[in-house]
């Protein structure tokens, strides 16, 4: 069980320090995410440089790569979450950003399927692969970094930053096809401008490189010690998570499962779905995405706010309640609306609900485990739920469009989250002391 015991109020001090840690830890998270929704965000632009136009299935082959991505997640949030809990959050979190970097460099500047034919295909997917390595040990480690660095009575608002730079990744990406849509004719945008794209992603993250050299480790200089010292083996080991956590490393998959689902659905889903009712008014479905994905960002924080007042559970709660009711309207009705308030309203009604979700689920699974295993029980709970369940979410959609199956995959989600419904009202408790309110992290705990 957790410890009971409650850590006293954080001095003003604290909550400084507690700010700039989680500026310098979102930061990286920012680029991370952008680089990770670039490629959903171009997809349409730049799948004719990869596969046969003439192939009716091309799309769905761009969403089929998205979702084989998915698969290395849990490797790299097991690397990545072994890593972070003997090593460190800050080391674990500057490798991590790097490989994006090196990744995005590499998709900008790859010749086309008409000079290296399937080639093109092949290293395409070769990228995406250690970029969905790199981002498996991303959410595990940042959720846990933030988490640990914020203080005790802020730390659903603290946390909730997360979701701000993962969703303002998203802002970026689209931020960046409105920019490019409004200098290029979409025929140069899907020529040569999707490269653009990729390529600020990976200056980006150089850049970030050296803003997480510079942050404060969460970890305490004891804990690292004894890990170098050999004094401590069972930190960050799968023996430690499955021997002795086991239970909240289920919960941290069930928990995740609905709301991942649904995360993708309404965010990335949605948006694809605003592109297809607008094909000839590409700005305007531009512009309903962007505004839609900037309020989703923006309220991030205001749940976490709720959060802190009235506990974790009851934001839980109303998400998958919404989730079971709202994901038929969604994906019903969207593809129908042609006024762009009307589109933009939906969408935005969408992005209230999955927000009692996105706001603090990384602080709910961080308050499940205690430091030693916190990043890998974390990260691979978030890894196992996110694959299965998130990242096949746009190639399901694609998949049951096509064989107008939409009504299956529509009962799909609901059950999904139904499920994950049951798990937040029966298995968890709410304002219930945590590993956390004892440790409260190492970051700001001196002066």
């Amino acid at each position: 069980m957790p410890p009971r015991d409650v850590a006293p109020r954080s001095s003003a001090a604290q909550t400084r320090r507690a700010i700039w840690n989680t500026l310098r830890g979102s930061s990286g998270n920012l680029v991370e995410w952008y680089d990770v929704y670039v490629y959903t965000v171009f997809a349409t632009y730049f799948e004719k440089n990869f596969f046969d136009p003439a192939d009716k299935n091309s799309t769905v082959y761009v969403y089929a790569i998205f979702a084989v991505t998915f698969v290395m997640r849990p490797v790299g949030s097991w690397y990545f979450g072994r890593f972070a809990d003997r090593r460190g959050r800050r080391a674990a979190l500057t490798v991590s950003v790097s490989l994006m970097a090196a990744c995005s460099f590499v998709i900008a500047v790859v010749p086309g399927r008409e000079s290296i034919g399937v080639a093109a295909a092949v290293i395409l997917v070769a990228c995406r692969l250690v970029q969905g390595f790199a981002t498996g040990g991303e959410y595990g480690t940042s959720a846990t970094y933030m988490s640990e660095a914020a203080t005790r009575e802020r730390r659903g608002f603290f946390s909730s930053f997360q979701y701000v730079t993962l969703v303002g990744g998203h802002v970026l990406a689209q931020f960046t096809l409105l920019i490019l849509l409004g200098s290029f004719t979409k025929d140069q945008v899907s020529g040569f401008g999707w490269r653009i794209a990729f390529f600020i992603g990976g200056i980006a993250a150089i850049v970030v490189f050296w803003l997480r050299r510079s942050m404060d480790e969460s970890l305490s200089d004891e804990q690292l010690a004894a890990v170098r010292t050999g004094e401590d083996t069972s930190s960050g080991t799968m023996r430690e998570l499955l021997s002795g956590y086991w239970r909240p490393l289920v919960l941290c998959f069930l928990i995740t499962m609905g709301g991942t689902l649904a995360f993708y659905v309404y965010s990335v889903n949605a948006p694809a779905i605003v592109k297809t009712a607008y094909s000839d008014h590409a700005m305007t479905a531009t512009w309903i995405n962007l505004i839609g994905l900037i309020f989703l960002m923006v309220i991030q924080p205001i749940g976490g706010l709720i959060s802190d007042r009235v506990g974790r559970k009851p934001m839980l709660v109303f998400f998958g309640v919404g989730g079971v009711l709202y994901t038929y309207f969604l994906l019903t009705y969207l593809p129908t609306l042609t006024v762009a308030a009307a589109s933009l309203a939906m969408v935005c009604a969408g992005y209230v609900i999955i927000t009692g979700y996105t706001s603090i689920n990384a602080l709910v699974k961080s308050e499940l485990f205690p430091s030693h295993i916190r990043a890998l029980g974390v990260g691979l709970g978030y890894a196992l739920a996110n694959s299965i369940f998130g990242g096949t979410a746009p190639m399901l959609y694609e998949a049951a469009k096509n064989a107008d199956r939409v009504p299956w995959f529509i009962a799909y989600v609901t059950v999904v989250i139904g499920v994950s419904l049951v798990v937040y009202v029966c298995c968890l408790r709410n304002k219930a002391p945590t590993y956390l309110d004892r440790e409260r992290g190492h970051a700001f705990a001196t002066d």
